[in-house]
């Protein structure tokens, strides 16, 4: 797997329910979505593009030295969003794998970004994901915490068999808090977005449940932490401390 037949595609929408404008937010004099760009480029996996719906986030993006592209609005989730900007940025098809790193997790750690993609250096997965070892027992039952239930391939990674905002599985051992960053083979990303919404997925609002539902293999690298993602004042105020360090 090169550098070259890599992307790394981050959604970014202005419009957010929870903290709008979240990712042209300042932290420590620059705006987040460029601080995404920057854990990126230091993954040194591969090309690094941001995909937006807004002319001020392009231009933010550009202005840092980084690449940006424009995308429909109406796109439904970043995952529609990184579909269309792939097919702008690559129509050639070169690029094999696409990992999609979500706008709002200005500290993530580039080794994470790097773990995702490794899970598909062997055939096997259509798709690479992360989680980390629940240590809060407040998250177990927190249904705003998404728990992927595997069955463990290696030290440190699973094959997913399901995702869910419950607390499972039931019984003594670890619970795994899943980490929302993807990475994919082009064809299973084509692949994905093609798909219906699933039972599943609208039942437990999980869009990944859709590609196990249609029989995709999902595999999880278990990594130590969960980046922080910005959905609150007081996570945006987080971030500022981590990076004004």
């Amino acid at each position: 797997m090169t550098r070259q037949n890599n992307i790394v595609l981050i959604p970014a929408r202005l419009a957010s329910s929870r903290l709008p404008g979240k990712v042209l937010a300042d932290i420590a004099g620059r705006p987040m979505i460029v601080h995404v760009a920057d854990r990126a480029r230091e993954a040194d996996i591969g090309r690094v593009a941001v995909a937006t719906d807004s002319i001020d986030v392009r231009d933010a993006v550009a202005e840092a030295g980084h690449e940006a592209v424009m995308t429909d609005a109406g796109h439904p989730s970043g995952s529609d969003r990184i579909h269309e900007a792939l097919q702008a940025l690559d129509p050639q098809g070169r690029v094999e794998t696409v990992v999609n790193l979500q706008g709002d997790l200005p500290t993530i750690d580039p080794r994470t970004i790097r773990a995702a993609l490794s899970l598909l250096e062997t055939e096997e997965p259509d798709i690479g994901t992360l989680a980390c070892i629940i240590r809060d027992a407040a998250e177990e039952t927190d249904p705003n915490v998404t728990k992927v239930v595997g069955t463990p391939l290696s030290a440190d990674r699973l094959r997913a068999l399901y995702f869910t905002r419950a607390t499972a599985p039931h019984g003594d051992g670890p619970l795994y808090h899943h980490i929302g960053l993807y990475a994919y083979r082009r064809d299973a990303l084509s692949r994905f977005v093609a798909l219906p919404p699933s039972v599943l997925e609208r039942r437990e609002s999980l869009e990944q449940l859709r590609a196990l539902e249609a029989g995709m293999r999902i595999d999880v690298a278990l990594v130590d932490t969960v980046p922080l993602g910005v959905d609150t004042p007081a996570d945006l105020d987080r971030a500022r401390r981590l990076l004004a360090r």
